[in-house]
């Protein structure tokens, strides 16, 4: 049986109508600007299932352009999203889309720059402003943004495991979970742990010449 924590039962702190349509749009907007930075001017939304059905009327397009501005559920300015984002320059874009199989309330989020590569993730709403983020540049990861988590990419070679979850267990921070997945010889660890992770230790982590990426992203007040 499932434990469910409050946040199941009485839904987030947020504005809008709908927790699974707008707190958790939020949320995953957020996180795709915590992963994938804020070098962008425009963004464009894919939306697949529920999300493409009804987001106007949810308010799930105005919750997206929030969170990729980096606001919060809770934030008073999320209903006018549309004219920040235009003050500041921002265009976007949405589409409906067939992510193939994925939770209805699932969403493509795509940054766009003048001088970098586009850049993308792949996130679903799943209930109660609880999301699941799946992909990140076409690599496959599973994590929540509930808990502080690192996202590492590295050549994949015998100890780097190891040589990592030190770093962390030295710097006395507990692994809540972890997930290794690998494809030509690379490797993208996800791990959530039960305690800020400082930059210090990212740094430290990044110093090993076999590092590819690393990125700290802390949890977002719902």
């Amino acid at each position: 049986m499932k434990d469910y924590g409050v946040f199941d039962i009485i839904g987030p702190v947020m504005i809008g109508p709908s927790s699974s349509h707008t707190a958790g749009a939020a949320r995953i907007g957020r996180i795709a600007r915590d992963i994938l930075g804020t070098d962008f001017n425009r963004v464009v939304f894919y939306l697949h299932g529920s999300f493409a059905k009804t987001y106007k009327g949810h308010g799930t397009d105005k919750a997206l352009v929030a969170g990729v501005l980096g606001m919060g559920p809770s934030d008073e300015n999320l209903r006018n999203s549309f004219e920040i984002a235009s003050a500041q320059g921002i265009a976007y874009e949405f589409i409906e889309a067939d992510l193939g199989y994925q939770h209805p309330n699932t969403v493509k989020i795509v940054f766009k720059s003048k001088d970098k590569k586009d850049s993308y993730i792949i996130g679903s709403s799943i209930g109660g402003g609880n999301v699941l983020i799946t992909n990140i540049n076409g690599n496959i990861v599973e994590f929540s943004g509930d808990y502080p988590t690192l996202l590492i990419k590295y050549h994949d070679k015998k100890g780097m495991i190891s040589k990592i979850t030190s770093i962390i267990a030295n710097n006395d921070i507990n692994i809540a979970t972890m997930k290794v997945s690998r494809e030509d010889n690379i490797a993208t660890m996800v791990v959530e742990t039960d305690s800020v992770i400082e930059n210090k230790i990212i740094s430290e982590i990044g110093e090993s010449e076999d590092i590819i990426y690393i990125k700290g992203i802390n949890p977002i007040v719902r």
